[in-house]
């Protein structure tokens, strides 16, 4: 058994969780014992929700084992139906429940409430987080989704847009920048759907000629659903980058049967293009997360970014024939894993300059030295931004370049401040130039240059001087850089580095 420190995904009933908060008039009643409440602590402290999320505990004990846990699931909904009247109710089981076999959906149907009920069973031990949101919806769109409604057939085409729920990554402002971008090809919106939605709202999918699907993992298995049952075709395309979105624009185009727009143009071309960016041209990044958010962002890094891809990878494991086939296209060898050490090491051999993952590899990067931008959940509270930061359409695509670029741009600050720290007007002992001559040292805040690892204590190996020439290589290179010449004085048998053997080792690497 292998001790999990770090996990990419939950059990599934998180993810059924996820979809219950996300919506409105649907309560969730999760047979559990009393340690799983943990979960609420993802909604009100890592989402920064102002509610608790609308789920109820039954909360069992050890001592209950030997009683009827059973009695305590129908007391629970019913209690539930009585305190918070919902338009409908989801039934389940924990990880920890689901091996007691209590049966959450027989029991609450022999209730007979006056309420849909809708049962999840998802096992725990085979399944993730993921997946148990995408059943989850799965199901209720099922038991929903009515056959009567008819379809719009005059004034603009309708479209329902799936996918977006609770602890997305910024889900709430790619709803808002698509709706736009909807609205601005002549589309409306029937339903968004799990997030905001109500299972009134369900029942309406249908009206809809077709389906935008923004989060795959969440809506794939809803969205085939639909497509089978109501004749409504799903876009393919996620908008995150320029040309994902001028894809998705004449993906939606077709599918409503409208000419293709011109779009308006992001700022993040000009960017790529200007001379500022050209010190980015050939940087080798590693992207891992999720298979949407890893896809796209290795074609926006490198086709609109001009980057290396050295590293893709997911966690999603239902998702790893595309990320394979992704992998291909940019001549890496694809990484599917849920074990983050395999992530780390993957990292350090691949030697990037920046890394795009989750929280996950934000630490990883931090340790390695290297900038990091997070792209995919798993995320911490600072990826719920309170102002608006989408990553779909023409705005995403520029708050992308903000983000994934300035670690960079950071990373070349450091560096100067690293290079010129031992010059006569840049030292850390003299005073800013534009505070004049009567300025003391003591005004000047002392300027840490960080170090990876393998710096924090100088090896006997390394000479004085050889450190001091070190240290004005950038440092997100800096770690290679100190690999090498040590792997150059081995093989010659060196007792020391001198700064003659740095750029002996230099000179040898660069051939």
């Amino acid at each position: 058994m292998q001790l999990a420190v770090w996990t990419y995904e939950g059990p599934p009933h998180v993810g059924a969780m996820r979809i219950a908060d996300a919506m409105r008039g649907l309560h969730y009643v999760l047979h559990a014992p009393q340690g799983d409440t943990y979960a609420d602590l993802l909604f009100t402290m890592i989402q920064r929700n102002e509610r608790r999320p609308p789920v109820t505990y039954t909360t069992f004990q050890a001592r209950d084992l030997g009683s009827d846990t059973a009695d305590l699931f129908r007391r629970a909904v019913l209690d539930s139906h009585a305190r918070f009247k919902p338009e409908a109710m989801l039934v389940g089981a924990s990880c920890t429940a689901e091996l007691i076999q209590d049966d959450p959906g027989g029991l609450a149907k022999s209730l007979g409430l006056p309420i849909p009920v809708v049962a999840v069973e998802l096992p725990a031990y085979q399944k993730k987080e993921n997946w148990g949101a995408a059943e989850t919806f799965y199901q209720l769109v099922r038991a929903f989704a009515r056959r009567d409604v008819a379809k719009r057939t005059e004034g603009r085409p309708l479209c329902n847009i799936l996918g977006p729920c609770s602890l997305g990554f910024r889900h709430r402002d790619d709803i808002i920048e698509v709706q736009n971008l909807l609205a601005s090809i002549g589309v409306d919106v029937n339903v968004v759907a799990p997030l905001g939605a109500s299972p009134t709202d369900l029942s309406r999918l249908g009206a809809a000629q077709f389906n935008v699907v923004l989060y795959p993992e969440i809506a794939g298995t809803a969205a085939a659903w639909l497509q089978r049952n109501f004749a409504q075709p799903a876009t393919r395309v996620v908008p995150i980058g320029v040309g994902a979105t001028r894809d998705f624009i004449a993906e939606v185009a077709q599918l409503a049967g409208l000419p293709v727009p011109h779009t308006t143009e992001s700022r993040l071309p000009w960017y790529s293009r200007s001379v500022d960016s050209t010190y980015l041209t050939g940087k080798r990044v590693f992207i891992f997360g999720d298979a949407t958010h890893a896809i796209a962002a290795a074609r926006v890094a490198s086709e609109e970014l001009g980057f290396q891809v050295v590293g893709l990878g997911t966690y999603s494991r239902e998702f790893a024939r595309d990320v394979r086939e992704a992998a291909a296209k940019y001549g890496v060898e694809p990484l599917i894993t849920d074990d983050y050490l395999d992530v780390e090491a993957a990292i350090a051999a691949a030697q990037p300059e920046l890394v795009l993952g989750t929280q996950m590899e934000r630490h990883v990067a931090k340790r390695l030295g290297v900038p990091c931008a997070v792209i995919s959940a798993p995320v911490h509270v600072q990826d719920f931004p309170a102002r608006r930061s989408p990553q779909m359409g023409m705005e995403g695509a520029n708050v992308l370049f903000d983000t994934w670029v300035h670690p960079l741009m950071m990373g070349l600050e450091e560096h100067l401040i690293g290079m010129f720290r031992e010059d006569f007007e840049f030292h850390d002992g003299a005073a800013p130039s534009h505070l004049g001559h009567a300025a003391t040292a003591a005004a000047r805040p002392e300027v840490v240059v960080p170090l990876s690892v393998a710096e924090e204590a100088p090896a006997e190996l390394w000479t004085a001087e050889a450190e001091r020439e070190l240290k004005k290589i950038p440092f997100f290179v800096r770690g290679k850089a100190r690999r090498n010449t040590e792997r150059f004085a081995q093989e010659r048998g060196l007792r020391s580095i001198n700064v003659e053997a740095l750029y002996d080792a230099k000179a040898h690497y660069s051939r």
